[in-house]
């Protein structure tokens, strides 16, 4: 069961989604929140798998509380659980943070962008069809990020064109990926899905999957659109 936590301003349509998703089987809201403050809060007292996350709301708004999140801290500053930033528990929770998709009903590249260096796995507008919501949902829930094509695209040629230090030698984190995990990674910094790398390669899927988790892993990616971002400004796309 995904459990999911609703955050936004707007009563309905937290009402909303939450018929979409319990609706759909295998999801369960369990929790609310109306502002960031209550968010934060939320996310450690309910430990949630997915948080669908509103951006403008008052008290703290969604990219902060995505940050506070992703990063296993609590409102006031102390880690969830009591902890100092930083500390065991800290670290704990950092690792198993839940993934939020930011919900909002503005498409722009500030948001975009903002939310995922906050640490967001995925974007959504609100304006999107039932079926697009919960497969969000489950997206996220797998570990995967949320992105489509266009915008994957869009991210990718703001941070591959950003000024950064030249290359004085071969990136060692890309010297440990073998043959078929770097072919992986040039398919995924081409905005590929992982049935298009499947077919591409004459592949499963989940082989396809195993794959992009090693290369993550190597390459210390949050997911695979910091990883396409990192291989295009190293080379490797």
């Amino acid at each position: 069961m995904i459990r999911v936590l609703l955050v936004d301003d707007h009563s309905v349509m937290r009402a909303g989604f939450r018929t979409i998703l319990e609706a759909a089987g295998g999801i369960a809201v369990v929790g609310e929140a109306a502002t960031g403050r209550e968010a934060v809060a939320a996310a450690s007292a309910l430990h949630p798998d997915v948080i669908c996350m509103d951006v403008q709301m008052p008290d703290m708004d969604g990219l902060e509380a995505t940050r506070l999140i992703a990063g296993g801290v609590a409102p006031g500053g102390a880690a969830p659980g009591g902890a100092a930033p930083g500390g065991a528990a800290g670290e704990s929770d950092a690792v198993s943070a839940p993934g939020v998709i930011i919900v909002t009903t503005f498409d722009r590249d500030d948001y975009l962008f903002a939310a995922l260096e906050a640490g967001a796995s995925g974007f959504l507008l609100k304006n999107a069809g039932a079926d697009e919501i919960v497969a969000a949902v489950r997206i996220v829930a797998g570990g995967d990020a949320l992105l489509a094509p266009e915008v994957t695209r869009r991210v990718i040629g703001r941070f591959a064109s950003a000024p950064v230090p030249p290359i004085v030698a071969v990136w060692a984190p890309a010297e440990s990926l073998t043959e078929r995990e770097g072919e992986v990674l040039r398919l995924v910094a081409e905005a590929r899905s992982n049935a298009e790398i499947a077919r591409e390669l004459y592949i499963g899927e989940a082989t396809v999957k195993t794959h992009v988790s090693n290369v993550l892993q190597k390459l210390g990616a949050r997911d695979r659109v910091h990883a396409a971002v990192l291989a295009h400004r190293h080379g490797l796309a």
